[in-house]
């Protein structure tokens, strides 16, 4: 090119022999400033040197854009390294399609009963407040068998902590899934008079919304896709629910209490001189204290996974 430089107007000219093949078509872009000359590689790959000779020209520097190149292809070959360390599951398409249908039927299994009561809330509550209040009696009788099918199967995810299936901490899915099925299966399953009470309509509810967003949340999981909206909710909606749940299943508790003193049901007779007989009752009043210290639990360790899930990202440091 000829050019007017620091001593005036001449040609100017260079050579580069490029250590792998390149575009034979450059782009050149004029400005007022410079000449810009983009050569293409034909193959996107980071070369070890610029040039074949080994001792690079003055004149030369790698920029930005190599810079970026380099650190992600050693970036992919040592992950590739890292994961030929590592032995292969062959059951891990296996494990993850258990996984995958498990959430999905518990899903299925808490939409059934969450859509199953609104519906009866909306149409038994347009005629008057008496058949409103019958869908709150009558709630248990409609949705407790399907409750028990989702609650039982909930076991399993005591389990696929302890095997390793999944990586979660066994505390709170014990305090959870065992609070859950005392008061479905104790409490309620045993006690006629409490299953027309108006407390199991609320139990059931605050349980079925929460675990709407949870189980499609675990189970796009499994296949590696995240939506923004269902992480949100799921990492929000128990700030309402969980309290709410957990003064339903108080209330339910403190109704039971008289009724388990009166019939006397579940309470131990030791034998004794002194005919001392543990009231079910009794136990129940310390169940109301471990039952806050579950919530508790729960709390704590979701609150831990909303901060890490939502909370703000730490900036990597160059």
């Amino acid at each position: 090119a000829q050019g007017h430089g620091a001593k005036g107007d001449n040609i100017y000219e260079f050579e580069i022999e490029f250590l792998e093949p390149v575009e034979p078509k450059p782009v050149c872009r004029v400005t007022q400033r410079q000449l810009n000359i983009t050569v293409q590689k034909k193959e996107s790959n980071w070369w070890e040197r610029l040039t074949k000779q080994e001792k690079r020209p003055a004149f030369l520097d790698e920029s930005d854009a190599e810079m970026e190149l380099k650190e992600k292809e050693e970036e992919k070959i040592n992950k590739m390294k890292i994961e030929s360390r590592v032995p292969k599951d062959p059951f891990r398409h296996l494990k993850k399609g258990y996984l995958i249908m498990y959430n999905l039927v518990q899903f299925l299994g808490f939409s059934w009963i969450f859509v199953n009561m609104t519906v009866r809330l909306f149409i038994l509550g347009k005629g008057n407040f008496l058949c409103l209040t019958d869908s709150f009696y009558d709630t248990f009788h409609t949705i407790a068998d399907m409750m028990y099918f989702c609650q039982t199967l909930a076991l399993m995810e005591l389990m696929n902590s302890l095997i390793g299936l999944v990586r979660s901490p066994l505390l709170p899915a014990v305090a959870q899934i065992f609070g859950r099925n005392f008061i479905l299966f104790v409490v309620l399953g045993s006690l006629e008079e409490m299953q027309s009470k108006p407390v199991v309509f609320f139990v059931f509810y605050f349980w079925s919304i929460i675990e709407l967003f949870r189980y499609p949340y675990y189970m796009l999981s499994c296949i590696g896709i995240e939506w923004k909206p269902l992480t949100w909710l799921r990492y929000t909606a128990w700030i309402p629910l969980y309290p709410l749940g957990g003064l339903a299943e108080a209330v339910c508790i403190i109704q039971s209490i008289p009724i388990f003193s009166e019939t006397g049901k579940f309470s131990l007779g030791l034998p004794n001189p002194l005919n001392v007989t543990i009231q079910f009752s009794f136990l129940l009043q310390i169940y109301l204290i471990v039952l806050f210290l579950g919530i508790f639990v729960n709390f704590r360790h979701l609150y831990k996974q909303r901060k890490q899930h939502l909370g703000p990202k730490k900036r990597k440091m160059k």
